[in-house]
Order: structure tokens, then C-alpha cells, then sequence
């Protein structure tokens, strides 16, 4: 193995990575290997998708959640708030739950995609990564992730969707709205739409484990994370 080799600057970003405290054992690391530096990374950036992935793929995930809860797009909101006055509510909370229900079930699509890229991702990747803000990992997820996921999302969005009529309501009505500029294109189909938002959820969850890894990687319980950042 070789001894990790990282310029002052390097080191520096790394240290920001995983908190101000720790620069005393990166001073001493003369037998910190790459292999180890590169593992160390790894795992808390996994587990910070692994967290996220957790809290949203389950009953109330999304719906619970008011950070990431799926509402009606645009001008439909303002729309079901007058329809609720009308004795909707029930069917527009129906309409909701069922977004919501959809993005829950398609959580455990995107773990193995997200795995494989922390997995890919070399020391060299981290510091470039550290260098780029407080949010860039969410943001390398992000790019490198959304299009694949959006591919596995949508059928199983719109098996779940399907199985409310709602659904075909909501895209002949958002379908109308759009044609007005009331709602965006992008939004009057409710798979598509639906999909989309389960993915800012999930890139928005990704960021707050981000933000807890940042400020106490020695707290999450790695091993790893303990011998290369825990001194």
C-alpha cells in the first residue's frame, strides 16, 4: 500500500470534510494509507444515502415529512384549496397520499445506484468534491444519479399512481392548466411530475445527512471513519 500523499491544500479540504477538530490526526498520518483515506470517505458518504434512503423509502416518508411532502403543483394547489370549500377534500387528499405513496415505494430503487457511485468515488474525487461547498456531494449524487433514477422511478410511480382514477383527472385538468401557463409542462403529467419530486426529496434528504456527517463523522459509529478521521 501507499502512504496517503496529499498536498497541504488537500488535506486541508479533507479536514473541512469531516470537521475543524480533527487536523491533529491528519498532522500525524504517516502511516495512513490511500486505501484507507479512500475507504474512509466512502463510508460517510454512504452512510449519509444509506440515512436518507431510510427515512423516506417507508410509511409517511414523504407524506410525514413536511421538508419533502409532494403537494399539487402550481396554480392546482390554489385550485384544491377552492375544490376542499366545494366538499372535495377527501378526494384531493386522496390525490395527495397517493403521490406521496408512490415516491415511498420507489426509495429502495435508487440504493443500489447510489452504493455504487459512493463506491466509485476516489480520494482524489473527495477533495475535488470538498472543494466544491457545503452541498457537493448532494450535488455529485445529483449528477450523476438523477437520469438513471428518473428511468427506474417512473414505472414504478406509475404503477402506483394507476391505481388511482385520480390520476387520470389530474392530468387531463394539469393538462389544461399548462395550456394556460398555470401549471409548468413538466408538471401536467402526474408520473412525471410525481417522480420528480420524489427525486428533490431525495437529493434534499441526502444534503441534511450530508450536513450531520460533515459536523460529527466520528459520531456515526464507522469504523473506518473512527481510524482514519477519529485520531
Amino acid at each position: 500500500m501507499r502512504t496517503l500523499k496529499l498536498s497541504s491544500l488537500a488535506r486541508r479540504d479533507l479536514i473541512a470534510l469531516l470537521g475543524a477538530g480533527l487536523a491533529s490526526p491528519w498532522a500525524l498520518a504517516l502511516n495512513l494509507t490511500e486505501t484507507d483515506a479512500a475507504s474512509g470517505v466512502r463510508a460517510a458518504l454512504e452512510r449519509g444515502a444509506s440515512a436518507a434512503l431510510a427515512n423516506l423509502g417507508r410509511t409517511d416518508g414523504f407524506l410525514g415529512n413536511p421538508q419533502v411532502r409532494i403537494e399539487l403543483p402550481g396554480a392546482l394547489k390554489d385550485a384544491a384549496r377552492l375544490l376542499r370549500s366545494t366538499g372535495q377534500g377527501k378526494r384531493i387528499d386522496d390525490l395527495v397520499t397517493s403521490m406521496n405513496r408512490a415516491a415511498e415505494q420507489a426509495m429502495p430503487e435508487a440504493r443500489q445506484l447510489l452504493v455504487n457511485t459512493v463506491r466509485n468515488i476516489s480520494v482524489e474525487d473527495a477533495v475535488k468534491i470538498v472543494r466544491g461547498g457545503d452541498d457537493a456531494v448532494t450535488r455529485f449524487f445529483e449528477d450523476k444519479t438523477r437520469s438513471p433514477l428518473t428511468t427506474k422511478f417512473l414505472p414504478i410511480v406509475t404503477q402506483a399512481t394507476e391505481r388511482q382514477s385520480l390520476s387520470e383527472k389530474y392530468n387531463a385538468v394539469a393538462g389544461k392548466a399548462a395550456g394556460f401557463g398555470l401549471v409548468r409542462k413538466e408538471d401536467a403529467n402526474l408520473q412525471s411530475y410525481v417522480t420528480d419530486k420524489a427525486l428533490d426529496g431525495l437529493y434534499f434528504m441526502i444534503g441534511q445527512e450530508e450536513k450531520k456527517i460533515r459536523q460529527d463523522p466520528v459520531g456515526t459509529g464507522s469504523a473506518i471513519l473512527k481510524k482514519v478521521f477519529g485520531g
